[in-house]
């Protein structure tokens, strides 16, 4: 059992006759502690104020008592904050220079991406809920503006550029101007948005790209409102 000494969180003003009076049946049955005598609760006090005023002396301490005041504090050490590195992207210069989005010859292989196309399928589908004979053409094609064209396959049915057109292969890239598709041939091709028509068909519902208003990343368009605008030409 120990002396009660009561206190606040800020300072505590702890008196003499407070300090080593000693405290009674009702109190120490209440608290649930053991009585102890005048003699004993004076020793746990020197060595409490001891122990909290390390700074004074036992002299100092003594004033204090004397002056049937004592004043202790609680300082709460604060603890520093590490501050949170964020992560260093790399720049388009960087990514550049590192290749990263390169495939290798031998990576270049049609075959290797039809699994990339039938999830992409797989992924409209649940877009659009199925396509089903009633569904609105134009629910389907607003979808389908908004959507990830990374694995569908495509061909570019009109171009001002001739050699561009016919040409058909699953997108492996696409960037604001640009798709990069990969042939039949395993031969990578980069086809410019701009002046150029792409068609994409999926169980049946063939829809049109107009390159030239499609030239937006695919993470921007998702946040896009397109509005109809009539017929488009190149």
């Amino acid at each position: 059992g120990v002396p009660v000494i009561w206190f606040c969180y800020t300072s505590v003003i702890c008196q003499l006759d407070i300090i080593y009076r000693t405290i009674s049946a009702k109190e120490t049955a209440h608290l649930d502690i053991q009585p102890q005598g005048s003699k004993q609760a004076e020793a746990f006090v020197n060595a409490f104020l001891k122990n909290s005023l390390s700074r004074l002396s036992a002299e100092q301490i003594q004033t204090h008592l004397h002056r049937k005041a004592v004043i202790l504090e609680h300082v709460l050490k604060r603890r520093k904050k590490q501050k949170r590195r964020k992560a260093k992207c790399l720049s388009a210069k960087e990514r550049r220079e590192l290749r990263i989005f390169e495939l290798k010859p031998e990576e270049q292989r049609y075959e290797l991406f039809l699994p990339l196309h039938e999830l992409w399928k797989q992924y409209i589908r649940d877009l659009c809920n199925g396509f089903k004979p009633d569904m609105q053409t134009q629910t389907i094609q607003t979808k389908l503006m908004k959507a990830d064209f990374h694995g569908a396959i495509v061909t570019v049915v009109k171009s001002k550029c001739p050699s561009y057109v016919g040409a058909t292969g699953i997108i492996l890239q696409e960037m604001k101007h640009i798709f990069k598709i990969i042939t039949e041939e395993n031969k990578l091709k980069v086809i410019p948005k701009q002046a150029s028509i792409f068609s994409v068909e999926i169980d049946g519902f063939v829809s049109y790209i107009y390159g030239s208003k499609f030239q937006l990343r695919s993470s921007e368009r998702s946040a896009k409102k397109f509005k109809g605008k009539g017929s488009i030409d190149l």
